[in-house]
């Protein structure tokens, strides 16, 4: 079996995949009568036709850059974190609580202390599924989902009780919220006139090191040890253990940094609901690029690409904006399924060797 022959026959799975998905999005879009070509094109084209909605896009990729790096730590060595969403919204409340205890700070110790509080909060939220992962053998699925709760419920009282903006007694908004956080912890806008912050530059900064972290250090290679076979990691001396406590924790941090960015640069207070599903979508982007950084930056432009689509087509095309979520269970769908036929050699060895038995008899009529 050839190495081009290797190649082509994942491309082919890849591509078939995409025509697939776009069929299964098409016949969704068909049974509640939406016009699916037009649906297609306002998805795809519409967001990117000023510097302005681009931007938009930018902005919804940001939170799932960081969170999907963080979700591919933790795949990669052998832990499913679907607690991202919980673990943005501790990051939110530690950022926030920092900021309202110090908002006389200088912006050079602010900003860099409420990102810290961020990380450090969506870290020991995902410490505790690590350690009774690692501890007790408890399934990482149920408690990361469990914990979701947890962190909604209380993330819900503090902006409801403890952190709840003194205004909103008076003449409230409806939605609660904390005060809005001292422009010292601001990230900067980087395009006049749009709302893009310099969270765009962490997010890009943050694919550079786990990349590095996960491929170029002796760290990252037992992460990916425990994760790819934890019984030949073990026997190798490496501690597994802590190679589970670390990967989710660093993930959780990542999740924890992408709420704190987001209050920093686009929202300036935490406000109920914020996190939006990021977390869960998250998992979807790291999935999509294929659990590596180069990969994750395209998938989650694409996404906000989806994301910002959606909430056109309600507008220009009366397709209700939830369409995304169906057609992200579809692409879920898709590249699990995909997964699965890349990764099965046997499939690939028949493959080739049906090719084989097709072409040696034109051969053998050429040699003729």
């Amino acid at each position: 079996m050839t190495k081009r022959f290797k190649f082509c026959y994942q491309l082919s799975i890849v591509v078939l995949a995409i025509l697939t998905a776009m069929f299964m999005g098409a016949v969704v879009l068909l049974a509640i009568g939406a016009d699916v070509l037009r649906v297609y094109g306002v998805i795809l084209t519409e967001p990117l036709k000023n510097v302005s909605l681009v931007c938009e896009v930018l902005i919804r990729a940001i939170p799932l850059t960081i969170i999907a790096l963080g979700i591919s730590v933790a795949y990669r060595s052998g832990i499913i974190n679907i607690g991202a969403e919980g673990q943005m919204a501790m990051g939110i409340l530690a950022t926030t609580a920092v900021a309202l205890a110090l908002p006389d700070a200088p912006r050079p110790l602010l900003l860099p202390l409420a990102l810290l509080a961020g990380c450090l909060g969506g870290a020991f939220w995902g410490f505790i599924p690590g350690l009774l992962k690692a501890r007790l053998e408890v399934s990482e699925l149920l408690s990361t989902v469990m914990l979701n709760y947890i962190a909604v419920q209380f993330y819900t009282f503090c902006l409801r009780g403890p952190m709840l903006d003194p205004a909103e007694l008076t003449m409230g908004s409806g939605t609660p919220q904390s005060m809005r956080l001292s422009r010292g912890m601001w990230l900067d806008r980087l395009i006049q006139g749009t709302r893009l912050h310099a969270g765009v530059c962490i997010a890009l900064i943050l694919a550079v090191v786990i990349f590095l972290l996960l491929w170029k250090t002796s760290f990252g290679y037992k992460l990916r040890a425990a994760g790819a076979q934890e019984r030949a990691a073990r026997y190798g001396g490496i501690n597994v253990t802590v190679c589970l406590i670390s990967s989710i924790s660093i993930s959780g941090a990542l999740a924890g940094l992408a709420g704190a960015v987001e209050i920093a640069g686009l929202h300036h207070r935490a406000i109920e609901g914020v996190t939006g599903g990021y977390g869960f979508s998250g998992i979807v982007v790291a999935l999509f690029g294929g659990l590596h950084p180069a990969g994750i930056i395209p998938a989650a432009f694409f996404f906000g690409l989806l994301i910002v689509g959606a909430d056109m087509t309600q507008r220009m095309v009366g397709v209700p904006a939830n369409m995304v979520q169906v057609l992200q269970g579809i692409i879920i769908l898709v590249i699990v399924a995909t997964r699965m036929i890349i990764a099965n050699p046997y499939l690939m060895e028949r493959t080739w060797r049906k090719c084989m038995s097709l072409i040696a008899p034109v051969r053998k009529e050429e040699v003729s």
